[in-house]
């Protein structure tokens, strides 16, 4: 009985503490990395929002651009081609800190590591 009550509660904790991470699936709103970068730090989320503002930096081998959703924006560094400019996209990326210092993230860098084809609207 008390191992049934040790593993039930071992599997209730798992659930909660799995509830306050983002799934893999689910859409990460841009503030919420804004807010709590610590939350999200060597994570990776999926992001869906408008590009612009690219920049190519073709002697070091930079590409970035500006995602915006409705709760705001974040530079994505990329090693893909720049996507269209003012067009929707959701890509997968990986969140990183230069450092956290008493708690609080330090250098902030988001990765593009995949871009997900948008359905074309018939």
């Amino acid at each position: 009985m008390k191992k049934l009550l040790m593993q039930t509660m071992f599997i209730l904790a798992i659930f909660l503490l799995a509830g306050n991470q983002a799934s893999a699936d689910e859409i990460v709103s841009i503030n919420e990395i804004n807010e709590s970068t610590v939350n999200f730090d060597d994570k990776e989320v999926k992001l869906k929002g408008i590009a612009k503002n690219p920049t190519r930096l073709p002697m070091v081998n930079l590409k970035s651009y500006v995602l915006e959703d409705k709760s705001g924006e974040i530079t994505v560094l990329t090693e893909l081609d720049l996507p269209k400019m003012n067009e929707e996209i959701t890509i997968r990326v990986k969140v990183k800190s230069l450092a956290i210092v008493k708690g609080e993230a330090v250098g902030l860098t988001v990765f593009e590591l995949e871009r997900y084809e948008q359905q074309q609207k018939i």
